[in-house]
């Protein structure tokens, strides 16, 4: 039987938006999808999900089913959500 330690929110240590841009940075460099859309649910409810949703124009229970650690949220949402807290994608040269 496992037990639970603590709960850890990670969402509460992004208080600030240079902690959300590294946050985001190091998931998207990892280049796993379900990482990525997990990420952007942690900073979604790190700046609040009714509140991302809304700016979004997207439901908020369909934001913590795309953005779950199952989710796959499509371009359009992410892209929506990237907005909605004030980041945008961007390309950049491959480093290898």
């Amino acid at each position: 039987m496992t037990e639970k330690l603590f709960d850890f929110e990670p969402a509460q240590t992004l208080d600030s938006d240079e902690a959300v841009e590294v946050f985001l940075t190091e998931a998207l460099e990892t280049g796993d999808a379900k990482f990525i859309a997990s990420a952007l649910g942690v900073v979604a409810r790190a700046k609040g999900m009714t509140k991302i949703a809304k700016e979004a124009g997207l439901a908020r229970e369909h934001l913590y089913k795309a953005l779950s650690e199952n989710g796959n949220p499509t371009l359009e949402t992410t892209l929506a959500v990237l907005r909605a807290i004030g980041l945008e994608l961007t390309a950049k040269p491959n480093a290898g």
